[in-house]
């Protein structure tokens, strides 16, 4: 039974696949796309985030820590001025795996794995405007900020003057300004008797 084990052996020692890991994981850093089966996909992308995530800060712990992990001073490198470069803004979700079939010789499950960022065809439509994060939470171009109003200023004011600069403040102004110049202009012009 295999329950609670997540970690994938994917057939090899230790060793072997650190090794086989860390290849890949280059050969993804300097391509940008790689095709490999689904399982190996998938555990490319659990080795690969969090070097990507490490890249966002380029300091030297980090650099080490990349190159104890890939191996390569080429991708690492790469990954440092490159990759991090083009992710500085992405809270996540770094790569992106397609499942493409199966392989003709042994029928595997393939599927290709790439960098989100470095592919031209989904980007193309993409909006340049300011990238945010999930959680964070902005209000509209309309909206304006309640601002609390001092005691002293306050009952200097009169109740008409503050209910206007209210309706001013308030998100739905223009709505309502639109209704009053209605309700104004219907009062202001005498009623019309229909011909008969």
């Amino acid at each position: 039974m295999k329950h609670g084990k997540k970690f994938n052996h994917l057939g090899r020692k230790a060793a072997h696949r650190k090794s086989m890991l860390a290849n890949m994981a280059s050969s993804l850093i300097e391509h940008k796309r790689i095709s490999t089966t689904v399982a190996k996909a998938k555990a490319l992308k659990q080795f690969v985030e969090p070097l990507i995530t490490k890249s966002k800060n380029d300091s030297i712990h980090n650099r080490r820590l990349a190159f104890s992990a890939l191996r390569n001073k080429y991708a690492v490198s790469e990954l440092f001025r490159v990759v991090a470069e083009k992710v500085s803004d992405r809270p996540g979700g770094y790569t992106r795996v397609i499942k493409m079939g199966n392989r003709l010789g042994d029928n595997a499950s393939m599927a290709m794995i790439e960098l989100v960022d470095f592919n031209e065809v989904y980007n193309k439509e993409k909006s340049v405007g300011k990238k945010s994060t999930r959680r964070s939470r902005s209000r509209k171009k309309g909206e304006n900020i309640q601002t609390t109003v001092p005691a002293e200023a306050v009952k200097e004011q009169s109740p008409e003057n503050i209910e206007e600069e209210t309706l001013e403040k308030s998100p739905k102004s223009k709505v309502k300004k639109r209704a009053k110049k209605f309700e104004d202009k219907k009062a202001s012009e005498p009623e019309k008797e229909g011909d008969e």
